[in-house]
């Protein structure tokens, strides 16, 4: 089973198609539910403790323990640090850090316990510098990437390989070609991005990834 949090229309859908056509049983969590859905589908909020874990138990009950976990929420603010609130942050940090935290409370024991798996966070470019007008953004990017770098440390020697993964660039969805009006060769596909998470997924134990970036070949760095 591949579990999904932040399975949304883009990205999210694109890895539950994915791990499916490899003979995964696909299970995606968010707040918004896409039209026609790949596989199961529970709609919460990620933030919420209590329905996050009352979930996840269902759905460990339902399907056994996961092999596959894949971080993928986000909330992004763009604003001048004056005119970012205090609630901008939390609820940044809360969108892609305590959701992180949650969802991995939730599925690491489980997957230890079942011989282990693969932990995989989304990154962005903000985790590894801030922009101007990105301060609420950045500041949750960057403690995800502390985050996921702690819990590598402690489950890998259990078997589970926990990966962050950076995508620098704007993922090619509809919603993205109407705000940006970019060349789609100017974009992320997800499809490909959804193809590395799953290559990521399968490495042998010798040669465990704990972090990549992805990008355009039009995009500078």
């Amino acid at each position: 089973m591949i579990l999904v949090a932040g399975a949304g229309a883009g990205l999210g859908q694109s890895l539950l198609a994915r791990f499916e056509r490899g003979g995964f049983n696909p299970v995606g969590l968010g707040r918004t539910r896409p039209n026609k859905p790949v596989g199961h589908f529970h709609t919460l909020d990620l933030t919420d403790e209590g329905a996050v874990k009352s979930v996840i138990t269902q759905i460990i009950a339902e399907h056994g323990p996961p092999r596959v976990v894949i971080h993928n929420t986000s909330e992004l603010v763009i604003a001048p640090f004056k005119d970012t609130s205090l609630m901008d942050y939390r609820q940044t940090w809360a969108s892609m850090v305590q959701s992180a935290v949650l969802l991995a409370k939730s599925t690491m024991h489980p997957m230890v316990e079942a011989g282990g798996g693969t932990f995989i966070v989304s990154g962005a470019t903000a985790s590894l510098r801030g922009g101007a007008r990105f301060s609420a953004f950045a500041s949750a990017k960057f403690a995800l990437r502390g985050l996921t770098q702690s819990l590598a440390r402690e489950y890998q020697p259990m078997g589970v390989h926990v990966c962050h993964a950076i995508l620098d660039g704007i993922i090619d969805t509809q919603n993205s070609r109407d705000l940006h009006g970019l060349d789609p060769i100017k974009m992320m596909n997800p499809d490909h991005i959804a193809e590395t998470y799953w290559q990521l997924s399968h490495q042998p134990t010798s040669t465990w990834t704990h972090e990549l970036d992805l990008r355009p070949a039009s995009e500078g760095f």
